[in-house]
């Protein structure tokens, strides 16, 4: 993961980690507060892994907010997977069901800075998020303030036929 996450490009698209390389200790760090989270109920998060042997590729979470029944998404695929297989397609779906589903949220948001390839737009596009918008200076990211691009998606939009089972999604197990 350490290695995945420190890739410049993967973390130049990202909130975290917060600055290259991905410092040494930081990805048990936030595993263990993944864990906290999902104890707490605050957090559901998922590795994204290939079918055929289980390798690593990424990771999603649902940043849960219970008293408004929402969860923000956020996800990260590792640089050699960008472009290929849908990979990032394929999580987020199964991440939004999964809130849905399983979780009863209302509503998923989602942003991904403006300045990023428009792959990550895509990729909730085809998720059937809507772009909602874009929060000017938003986030503070290497010393700049970034735009970010809000995208967002409600539980009566999607036609949830049962529980999703995707092979990407490794059980509920932190990234």
């Amino acid at each position: 993961m350490q290695r995945l996450c420190g890739d410049y490009a993967v973390s130049a698209a990202t909130l975290l980690p917060p600055h290259p390389p991905y410092p040494d200790g930081l990805a048990e760090v936030w595993i263990a507060s993944l864990s906290e989270g999902a104890e707490r109920g605050e957090a559901a998060a998922f590795a994204v892994t290939l079918a055929r042997d289980g390798t690593l590729i990424g990771g999603t979470r649902l940043r849960i907010e219970t008293d408004h029944a929402r969860g923000e998404l956020g996800f990260w695929i590792a640089k050699y997977c960008w472009g290929r297989g849908g990979y990032a397609t394929e999580a987020v779906r199964a991440v939004i069901e999964y809130g849905f589903s399983a979780l009863g949220l209302h509503r998923i948001h989602a942003m991904h800075f403006s300045r990023n390839p428009p792959a990550s737009g895509r990729v909730m596009a085809k998720c059937g998020m809507v772009h909602e918008g874009r929060f000017r200076g938003h986030i503070l990211k290497w010393g700049i303030y970034e735009d970010v691009d809000v995208w967002g998606i409600l539980s009566a939009q999607v036609d949830l036929t049962g529980t999703h089972t995707s092979p990407v999604l490794s059980g509920g197990v932190p990234v």
